[in-house]
């Protein structure tokens, strides 16, 4: 009852459907006004779907600068696990590194491998594709929300924020399993933690020691989020409508990313593109910041009326939008995607 009055209590805590069914009025009039459900699929017209859902990390990584995310490759489903091991040695891997489904979302089965016996048992469990990527050692990842008119030549960023997978402090006495407990976001998910962690479950953390409970660091995983606003300035502008001319067709969407620093970040260096999410990006910026629910979707439905026009723009150059068949065929097999790999992530 407690942990319910909390959630209750906390409007970040509460189910998706519930935190937008105020607003979705306001969605469903930009659909009438366009004529379409999929008004939105040409905001991002080279990405599937308009990069709302379901779009593939490879169709994104094919459109960014070489050298701007991390080395990468794909394996299939079903191919000889020796196969893969020769993929990895000739592309240069070491462990540890990051796997995840190459059509994913939300963090869902992102795990850091560091043995051939982790990935065996990833690779023999996994029926869809996935990728085998460099972990990126940078400390901070930073997450920078970015839309941009198509004729404009300067984009505009609404948001950015650093970004820590959820982790609990050791303090000498208290065993993982406890920390847990207690932990604000933890002991929401518990039965799924103590899943993950349970050969460390009784292991009593030295004082001062962090551990991370989750190595994605998004809402959906407990990551905590830092708002960086005040430090968006015309250095920051510049990096990514630089980045961003490079794709030429991402217009709306927030870019993932680590790098060594925020003064490297500013001059353009050392950092490294985790994700690109398009038209189904959240401004995450609201969430951890202090916003009521009543500002937070005053901010959503600004980002909503810069996708609608977008997204008209890019039709009235020729751009058109989805069928309603087409994205009702997308949706329900993006649907039963992640439905079944969210079933999988409990158990992998």
């Amino acid at each position: 009852m407690k942990q319910f009055i909390e959630k209750w209590k906390n409007w970040e805590l509460w189910p998706f459907w519930m935190r937008y069914v105020n607003i979705t009025p306001t969605w469903l009039s930009y659909c009438a006004r366009a004529g379409s459900l999929w008004f939105f699929t040409p905001s991002n017209p080279t990405l599937t779907f308009g990069g709302f859902e379901g779009e593939s990390k490879r169709e994104m990584y094919e459109q960014l600068p070489p050298g701007s995310f991390p080395m990468t490759i794909y394996i299939e489903p079903g191919k000889p696990f020796s196969k893969v091991l020769q993929a990895m040695e000739s592309a240069g891997f070491a462990y540890p590194f990051i796997v995840k489904p190459d059509v994913g979302m939300a963090g869902i089965l992102f795990r850091k491998i560091e043995t051939e016996a982790q990935l065996r048992a990833y690779h023999e469990r996994m029926p869809v594709d996935y990728i085998i990527q460099v972990l990126i050692t940078y400390p901070i990842e930073y997450s920078v929300f970015y839309y941009r008119y198509p004729d404009a030549e300067k984009g505009v960023i609404t948001g950015f924020l650093e970004k820590e997978p959820m982790n609990v402090i050791g303090d000498g006495v208290h065993s993982l399993h406890q920390l847990m407990e207690v932990h604000p976001k933890a002991k929401h998910r518990l039965e799924e933690l103590l899943a993950w962690h349970a050969e460390r479950l009784a292991t009593v953390l030295p004082l001062g020691e962090k551990y991370f409970l989750s190595h994605a660091a998004n809402l959906n995983r407990g990551g905590n989020f830092i708002n960086l606003n005040s430090e968006i300035d015309e250095k920051l502008h510049a990096v990514f409508d630089k980045l961003n001319h490079y794709s030429k067709h991402f217009y709306y969407g927030r870019y993932d990313l680590k790098a060594a620093s925020l003064a490297d970040l500013k001059k353009g260096k050392n950092f490294q593109l985790l994700e690109y999410n398009g038209s189904g990006a959240e401004p995450n910026h609201v969430y951890n910041s202090g916003y009521s629910l009543r500002e937070a979707h005053a901010e959503i439905l600004k980002h909503w009326d810069a996708l609608y026009k977008i997204s008209m723009h890019n039709r009235k150059k020729g751009i058109p939008f989805w069928s309603f068949g087409k994205g009702m065929r997308f949706m329900k097999a993006s649907n039963k995607h992640f439905k079944m790999l969210s079933e999988l992530d409990a158990n992998i």
